[in-house]
């Protein structure tokens, strides 16, 4: 199916008008950590065995609560463990960033949404991720699901769209998907208001630079100090977000190759290394302003 979008013109009064009635908003990040998470399984490096919890990184997934809606950006492997962790026990929509599968395999443990409300839940995709989610999940997503499947239905997407609430109540949020590359791969970021989550980048378009501008918060991929050919380096984010000028930035999808406190501590200072379970609130835009 195709979500029910709005028009998308990507200059910046278009953009804030766009996003002027989002209101305050609170983005936690599930996970933070790259596909192989952190501990690595047999590693015994200095991060694999530090007792610091910020270095036990999670795979990458975000929840954001917005008015009473909550959004989730991506199911990985581990979404169960970050959904008991943080409570979580309301889930309108989904938005999948790319089909790799520390991003998607989780899919599975959104079926206890549906207890109390089995109303379908919407998940929003570019349509290569699409394609492959309908491939490997035809359980789910195929015409005929598997008896008790999550009745979730599969929407590509182009251009902003709004969510619904899956409570029957007339609400709804705006959210405007962001083409970013991943090596080769085309990979969706997503804005909501004045927040922007971009997992996943080698880079990022000149014409999603445009639809970033007005970003308050962003959450940023930076895999490691070295380069990379699908991750930004840490230099290579740091760059990036000075182009998009946020008030505060955080990177996630980190290795092992990065001790929270001494990378975190070599960054400037509106630029931060996220950890598992950082919560942030966001302003609305200020009509005052």
């Amino acid at each position: 199916m195709t979500a029910t979008d709005i028009d998308a013109p990507t200059h910046h009064s278009s953009i804030i008008d766009r996003h002027a009635q989002t209101p305050a908003l609170r983005a936690t990040l599930l996970g933070t950590g790259t596909s192989t998470g952190v501990p690595v399984i047999g590693c015994d490096c200095d991060v694999c065995t530090s007792s610091d919890p910020r270095d036990t990184r999670t795979r990458c997934a975000c929840y954001i609560e917005v008015g009473d809606m909550g959004l989730l950006i991506d199911t990985g492997p581990d979404f169960r463990e970050q959904a008991l962790r943080e409570g979580l026990n309301r889930i309108d929509a989904v938005c999948y960033t790319h089909h790799h599968f520390d991003h998607v395999v989780g899919i599975d443990d959104l079926r206890p949404f549906f207890r109390d409300n089995r109303r379908v839940m919407p998940c929003y995709a570019h349509a290569d991720t699409a394609a492959v989610l309908r491939n490997n999940y035809d359980y789910i997503f195929g015409a005929d699901p598997y008896p008790g499947a999550a009745n979730v239905e599969l929407h590509v997407v182009d251009r902003p769209f709004r969510v619904p609430s899956r409570t029957g109540a007339d609400a709804s949020v705006p959210v405007d998907p962001v083409l970013l590359r991943h090596g080769d791969l085309p990979v969706y970021g997503y804005r909501l208001g004045r927040f922007a989550y971009l997992t996943d980048a080698s880079s990022i378009p000149e014409a999603s630079y445009e639809q970033l501008q007005g970003i308050d918060t962003l959450v940023l991929d930076a895999l490691r100090a070295r380069p990379h050919p699908t991750h930004f380096s840490f230099e290579e984010a740091v760059a990036a977000a000075r182009r998009i000028g946020a008030r505060n930035t955080y990177f996630v999808h980190m290795t092992h190759n990065a001790r929270h406190a001494e990378a975190d501590a070599r960054l400037p200072d509106d630029i931060h290394l996220a950890y598992d379970g950082l919560t942030v609130d966001v302003p609305a835009y200020d009509a005052a302003a």
